[in-house]
């Protein structure tokens, strides 16, 4: 399975460009697919210099309800004639970052034909599958760092059940993408029981420098102590990742924009 990060928040050649955002191009068993979309189109200008055609993606697929992953949706529409996105039936729920600031996606493509909503674990294609995360019990709690909703007229905490997740059994291996793990990373490793993840952790918040490092370390070996292997990138945080990786080692790796990796 191959794997190129179409955008990401780091670069490390400027032969791409970067944002706050992630977009993955996905090919496996036959299937090509888009996971996010960043927040702009500068996924699909990284994408043309990357050699990959959006036009001939087959499904898409959006891991959650924020801008810096559905900001792209109008402009992959644009470049793809038929491919359909799959979203979370609350991916056009009022989220914020704090009480004022709207977050997610242009609410004018909420009722767009071709955004297919996930009610249930639903399958793609052979070995594929989308798990929406909403009735998943969590074992530790989850934690919305700020990031809230409006529901019933009030401002409350986020619970994310506008979160899901791709599946890929290949060749007997269970690969989970995930966008930023806001669920909780421990939580979801616990569900899934990958083999491999791709995909941001959501641990920006937890400063190496603090005494969050302690946090930081236990999430390591916790990790560490599944034998998956990840592929992390975005809202992990750059010092948060080389906190992870001191415990990891061979177990961890980050992808940035313009890099590809075969799984």
């Amino acid at each position: 399975m191959i794997v190129k990060a179409l955008m990401e928040d780091t670069c490390p050649s400027n032969a791409f460009i970067s944002e706050h955002g992630l977009s993955l191009y996905i090919e496996t068993g036959g299937h090509k697919i888009l996971f996010d979309t960043g927040q702009s189109s500068g996924f699909a200008t990284n994408a043309k210099a990357m050699g990959v055609d959006l036009s001939q993606v087959d499904f898409a697929v959006l891991s959650h309800a924020h801008y810096d992953h559905s900001g792209g949706i109008k402009t992959f529409l644009s470049l793809n004639s038929h491919a359909p996105v799959y979203v979370s039936p609350h991916s056009f729920d009022d989220v914020r970052h704090g009480p004022e600031r709207y977050i997610g996606p242009d609410k004018k493509l909420k009722n767009h034909p071709r955004l297919k909503p996930v009610h249930a674990i639903t399958q793609l294609a052979d070995g594929i599958t989308v798990h929406p995360s909403e009735g998943k019990m969590p074992v530790l709690p989850v934690r919305s760092f700020g990031l809230t909703v409006q529901r019933g007229g009030t401002i409350q905490p986020d619970d994310f059940r506008h979160e899901q997740y791709l599946e890929i059994i290949e060749d007997g291996r269970r690969i989970l993408i995930s966008g930023c793990s806001h669920k909780g990373i421990q939580n979801i490793v616990h569900w899934f029981t990958p083999d491999v993840l791709v995909g941001g952790l959501h641990l920006h918040n937890l400063d190496p420098a603090t005494e969050a490092r302690k946090e930081l370390d236990a999430i390591a070996q916790a990790l560490l102590d599944t034998g998956a292997t990840y592929y992390t990138c975005h809202c992990t945080g750059v010092p948060q990742y080389e906190a992870l990786k001191r415990i990891m080692q061979d177990k961890l790796f980050y992808i940035s924009a313009g890099q590809e990796i075969t799984v």
